[in-house]
């Protein structure tokens, strides 16, 4: 004979588990009894870690481990900082030093305008680096040496690129060339100089075609060892610099630029032997970096465990507020139990893993990736400084800023959206028309760059000095170009975002005042009353059956 309080309804193939287990209609005392206990794990799951506390005597591990994690990561960022400045500044300082070396009469601050405007002078340039390279380490104040493969050093590469053919009457506007370019190399060994001799062009056979040049290259490599890391307890780094010293005539102007360009590699030095502490020092940072790794490890353990257990509640939500309202929950109320800031703390411990990992195999020399540790160290840092508002969040009077945030980034993603199309436009007009006669308009990312400093009010009048008066027309444009783009953006298109932010900071304030619009998830929780210390949390716990448990008991007996 059937029970009369229990009542069976079938279940389709394509019905959500959840859903099939709530489709077995139970007496009204047991439906209020799922549906309180469906309350209060909700009500469990929105509470802030001093309540969870409080209801079932839970440490705040999460809290604690980030904490540490803070004072933890941010001591690793500051060590490998310093380590990393050792790194950059050698690198600068060296490349300032072979422009010392190899371009004659260079002078500081002046890469922008150093060239040479006569056949003589390119040619006392060139001899001048391929002196100072074969006298290096006579002349060298550092511990510079040629690269050697082998036995052998490598020799300095000469290399001139030039048109094919090319026949050139400027006198009587005519012209004959064949534009494929053609590149003549000349290799020197390094050697000893004797007797202060210099290698001109007496010496070797090279000669330039001004008509037909295009650019001029001397390319070799050096290598240097920083030492300076062993004052600070860390092992030395071997460098390889690539020197690339270029003439450039491809204007045909009359001047041609002369830049170097040094492109560094760190490499694992083959053989060393540093005397004293250094590598008990090494292996006591190694351990300290594998502590923040075990630590954010269990971060990221509980955070996922977190994230899984809120996408869990939230089927059990929608599948219960399906069956027994006939609604569906709205997309703004699932998002509920995704807990973003969970993921963000997920994303900083990955990252914070592998630059740790990474910072390890630095330290033992196995990889010198410096550029790449510095990125994912200082992004995870931010995040899981950033990570700590959730926890400000739970206390009102800190909470403001979070709630702004949040309230208004639809608003402000979607006006700055069309404010993008405007500056757009502004900033490919300034590339084409100004860029010719204007040095902060040369290129689109400069262009960008000027234009946002104008928008905050920087460098306003060197903007409109700095542009050439050759062409009026231009230079006229340029006036109304700027003073358009000023008045758009700082009296409208900037006010009208402040304005933006500033309502929903007012309406937020509001809330705060008279009380949030309360959502679906909002008032189907609101209904549970016990309060965090009642001890009905305690007993939920303890009790072994859960909300689908009982659903599924139930069907047993039928």
């Amino acid at each position: 004979m059937e029970d009369p309080e229990v009542a069976v309804s079938s279940c389709s193939a394509h019905d959500d588990d959840n859903l099939c287990s709530y489709k077995r209609h139970l007496s009204v005392s047991q439906e209020g009894l799922l549906e309180d206990q469906l309350r209060r794990k909700l009500k469990f799951f929105f509470m802030n870690p001093c309540e969870k506390f409080w209801a079932r005597g839970r440490k705040p591990w999460k809290l604690g481990i980030q904490l540490l994690k803070i004072a933890m990561v941010t001591i690793q960022l500051v060590v490998f900082g310093l380590s990393n400045q050792m790194v950059v500044a050698f690198k600068e300082e060296n490349t300032v030093a072979f422009k010392h070396l190899f371009l004659k009469g260079y002078m500081d601050r002046m890469d922008d305008t150093y060239a040479v405007y006569t056949q003589t002078d390119v040619y006392d340039q060139i001899f001048f680096a391929i002196n100072q390279y074969l006298q290096l380490p006579n002349i060298s104040v550092g511990n510079h040496a040629y690269e050697k493969r082998g036995a052998e050093e490598t020799a300095l590469a000469v290399c001139q690129q030039f048109y094919k053919r090319g026949t050139i009457c400027p006198g009587n506007d005519t012209f004959d060339i064949d534009p494929e370019i053609v590149t003549d190399c000349l290799y020197i060994e390094p050697m000893m100089p004797l007797d202060n001799t210099t290698v001109g062009k007496h010496n070797l056979n090279f000669t330039l075609d001004f008509h037909r040049l295009v650019a001029v290259q001397l390319m070799f490599n050096l290598k240097a060892i920083n030492l300076q890391t062993v004052r600070h307890h860390e092992l030395p780094d071997c460098y390889d610099f690539t020197l690339t010293i270029v003439f450039d005539n491809k204007a045909h102007s009359g001047r041609i630029k002369i830049s170097l360009d040094n492109d560094i590699a760190i490499r694992e030095c083959k053989d060393w032997h540093v005397s004293g502490s250094i590598q008990k020092n090494t292996h006591y940072m190694m351990i300290f970096d594998a502590f923040v790794i075990l630590t954010c490890l269990a971060s990221l353990i509980l955070c996922t465990r977190s994230v899984v257990k809120g996408i869990g509640l939230q089927r059990e939500f929608v599948s219960f507020f399906l069956y027994y309202y006939k609604k569906e929950v709205s997309f703004s109320d699932q998002m509920e139990f995704v807990n973003g800031w969970y993921i963000l703390i997920m994303v900083s411990d990955v990252l914070t893993i592998v630059g740790s990992t990474l910072k390890m195999e630095i330290q033992t020399k196995s990889l010198t990736s410096y550029d790449v540790c510095s990125i994912l160290l200082g992004t995870s840092t931010m995040l899981v400084w950033l990570g700590v508002i959730r926890y400000l969040g739970f206390f009102q009077k800190y909470n403001l800023l979070i709630l702004t945030l949040r309230a208004a980034l639809p608003n402000v993603m979607r006006f700055c959206c069309c404010a993008a199309m405007i500056y757009l436009g502004y900033c490919f007009c300034g590339w084409i028309v100004l860029g010719p006669y204007h040095v902060k308009f040369r290129s689109l990312n400069m262009v960008s760059e000027c234009l946002f400093s104008l928008i905050n009010g920087d460098d306003m009048f060197a903007t409109f000095a700095k542009m050439q008066q050759k062409s009026y027309l231009v230079w006229l444009f340029s006036r109304i170009y700027l003073y358009s783009f000023i008045s758009l953006f700082i009296y409208m298109v900037l006010s009208l975002f402040i304005a933006l932010i500033t309502d929903t900071y007012e309406t937020v304030k509001h809330y705060q005042r008279d009380g949030f619009p309360e959502t679906e998830l909002q008032k189907f929780i609101s209904q549970c009353k016990d309060s965090p210390n009642s001890g009905r949390y305690r007993l939920e716990e303890e009790s072994s059956a859960s909300l689908f448990c009982c659903c599924n008991g139930c069907s047993e007996r039928i």
